[in-house]
């Protein structure tokens, strides 16, 4: 497609590298803004992605997202909390909060475990769970990680070193289909899983 503006091109491009925005769409979305109040649309949408990039951290405690050193979640919920629920991502921390149906704290591990793809134990958040769990009154430990090869390959991997310390491991209940990820599971099924969470034992050799 060619443009007659050069900014008009450039603001295409950098909407297309959103995830799921086509050509299409991102002309759409610069036509928007074009037509819009400037001042409306610096405060509406251009001062409020700034933000986002210049103060956005993670969590020193769960690393999921945060306004401040520690998230919201955290400051809330860890002086009554007995379970921390651990995940892959932080879109997965959005989706369990979405159903509504668990009150304790996370843990985002940045990933699972996966040789192939280069992704070692040490490259994921797995040691700082263990410091929490040593360091705090919890008594359990939700592993909702998704139910693939590498995933399940993570829960063993946790699961030993957490027997260790006596502390519970649970899975959640396998609703979810194999191969599935938690991000696109449905709130009522998620939320059942949750719910209906089982204990996972390791095999001691």
């Amino acid at each position: 497609m060619s443009y007659s503006s050069k900014l008009l091109q450039e603001a295409v491009d950098a909407f297309s590298l959103l995830p799921g925005v086509g050509k299409k769409s991102a002309l759409r979305m610069a036509m928007h803004l074009i037509n819009k109040d400037k001042d409306e649309m610096n405060n509406a949408f251009v001062k409020p992605i700034d933000k986002l990039i210049e103060r956005i951290k993670f969590c020193k405690t769960c690393h999921h997202l945060a306004d401040q050193d520690t998230c919201t979640i955290c400051m809330e919920r860890a002086n009554r909390a007995t379970t921390i629920c651990v995940v892959e991502s932080i879109r997965d921390v959005m989706a369990i909060e979405e159903t509504g149906q668990y009150n304790g704290l996370y843990h985002v591990l940045g990933g699972v475990i996966s040789p192939l793809d280069g992704i070692s134990a040490d490259q994921l958040n797995i040691e700082s769970l263990l410091m929490r769990t040593r360091a705090s009154d919890i008594s359990e430990v939700i592993l909702a990680i998704s139910p693939t090869v590498e995933g399940d390959t993570t829960i063993y991997y946790i699961s030993k070193k957490l027997a260790a310390l006596g502390i519970k491991v649970s899975l959640l209940a396998r609703g979810i289909s194999f191969g599935g990820e938690l991000e696109y599971t449905d709130e009522l099924t998620l939320g059942r899983s949750i719910v209906t969470r089982t204990e996972y034992k390791v095999n001691q050799l």
